[in-house]
C-alpha cells in the first residue's frame, strides 16, 4: 500500500487539486515570431529585455511572473516589455523554449 492508497482511506472525501500554476503557464498564447531577448546596461547595471509578444498583456504579465520567480530575481513590466534585472538570457531562453516559445538572442 503506497502514500496515495493511505491518504485516500484517511480522508475519503478530499478531492486532489492540480497545480494552478501549471494551468496558467499551459494558458498562454504562443505566437509565430520568436520573443526578442536583449541585454542593456542601465545605469551601469546589467538588464535583460523580453519583447515582441503578440498575445495578451495579461498573459505576457504572468509570465513575467512565473520568470521572475524561478529566477529569483527582481523585475518590471512596463511598455510591453519584460525587464529583469541582471544578465540571465540563457536561463530565460531556455525557460521560454521549455514553454513552447521560440527566442531569439540579440546583442552581445
Amino acid at each position: 500500500m503506497d502514500l496515495q492508497d493511505q491518504l485516500k482511506n484517511l480522508f475519503p472525501d478530499h478531492i486532489q487539486e492540480e497545480d494552478s500554476s501549471t494551468e496558467e503557464s499551459s494558458n498562454i498564447w504562443m505566437q509565430d515570431d520568436p520573443i526578442i531577448c536583449k541585454y542593456e546596461k542601465r545605469k551601469g547595471k546589467p538588464i535583460t529585455i523580453l519583447e515582441g509578444y503578440t498575445g495578451a498583456t495579461e498573459d505576457f504579465k504572468i509570465l513575467a511572473k512565473e520568470i521572475k520567480t524561478k529566477l529569483s530575481v527582481g523585475g518590471s513590466f512596463k511598455d510591453d516589455k519584460i525587464i529583469i534585472q541582471g544578465d540571465y538570457r540563457d536561463k530565460i531562453m531556455r525557460i521560454l523554449k521549455d514553454k513552447g516559445f521560440q527566442v531569439k538572442r540579440v546583442g552581445g
